[in-house]
């Protein structure tokens, strides 16, 4: 049997993401589509959040991009270490009610959040649409995980190096112009990418749900990194979301927060990539 918060499996997904299945039988046995944990690679790290993307005998998959400091020491660890710690499920789950026709729009990392989303979705019986969005091919992941999850997946590329040429929002928009009759958008990803897909749910007058990714290191509810404004009141993403309405999220204060740390984040990234060799620093 494996060990408390071992990495049974690490799979290298493209050059900027890994996925990990950790042993954490507790939380698998309560995980829900949307909720998301917070773990620390060792015991001098930060604390991350990351959403669960699969939870299966006994362990939980999550998928991180290698973007700061946190995470680029978390890529370092492999099949048979041990994270220092974890805790979960935390946030509340995603409502995967019977809505109809449901598109779901996932952006890079946030398609490893669409998927949960999706496969939920999908099981509660509604016809659902994935639509996730990439950079290009190289960046492409988890094709084979969000097609059976879903009733049809739409894969976007920016540069049309892999599939559709443009962004998720622009595919939205294509289907909908189509013909498409959707009862319900989801929008996971990047902020700015959330808000335009809210801006083009709301143009065709459909519901639109968001999964905020704020500044987080409690998860809940106690630090207040993570608040947000929702229909002009203070909100927490650990503890009153992550989902929102879109309509009402002020994504432009929530943009201007989240880049709060960027400076320090690159700094500390840099310390940790040789200029030489361009390998991570241990």
């Amino acid at each position: 049997m494996p060990k408390k918060f071992e990495i049974v499996h690490k799979r290298v997904l493209n050059p900027e993401m890994s996925q990990i299945s950790v042993y954490a039988p507790w939380i698998a046995a309560k995980a829900k589509p949307g909720q998301f944990i917070i773990l620390r690679s060792n015991e001098n790290a930060e604390r991350i959040p990351l959403t669960i993307s699969n939870h299966d005998q006994g362990l939980i998959t999550v998928i991180f991009q290698k973007a700061g400091a946190g995470t680029l020491d978390l890529d370092q660890l492999n099949e048979g270490d041990c994270l220092a710690d974890m805790a979960g499920p935390l946030g509340k789950p995603t409502p995967v009610e019977g809505y109809g026709r449901v598109a779901v729009l996932g952006g890079g990392l946030g398609c490893a959040i669409a998927l949960p989303v999706a496969r939920g979705l999908h099981q509660a019986g509604n016809r659902v649409d994935l639509i996730a969005g990439f950079r290009n091919a190289e960046r492409v992941i988890l094709q084979d995980e969000m097609k059976a999850a879903c009733t049809e997946l739409h894969t976007c590329t920016d540069d049309g190096s892999f599939g559709f040429h443009g962004f998720v929002t622009n595919k939205l928009e294509e289907m909908i112009q189509s013909g498409v009759k959707f009862d319900q958008v989801f929008a996971i990803g990047p902020m700015p990418m959330m808000k335009f897909a809210t801006l083009t749910a709301k143009k065709y007058k459909i519901p639109c749900m968001i999964s905020m990714c704020p500044l987080m290191i409690d998860g809940t509810g106690m630090c207040g990194c993570c608040r947000v404004t929702v229909d002009g009141e203070i909100k927490f993403a650990c503890v009153d979301g992550p989902d929102f309405d879109g309509y009402k999220v002020d994504f432009d204060e929530a943009i201007a927060r989240n880049r709060t740390y960027k400076e320090f984040e690159d700094k500390k990234r840099e310390e940790h990539i040789c200029r030489l060799t361009g390998e991570v620093r241990k």
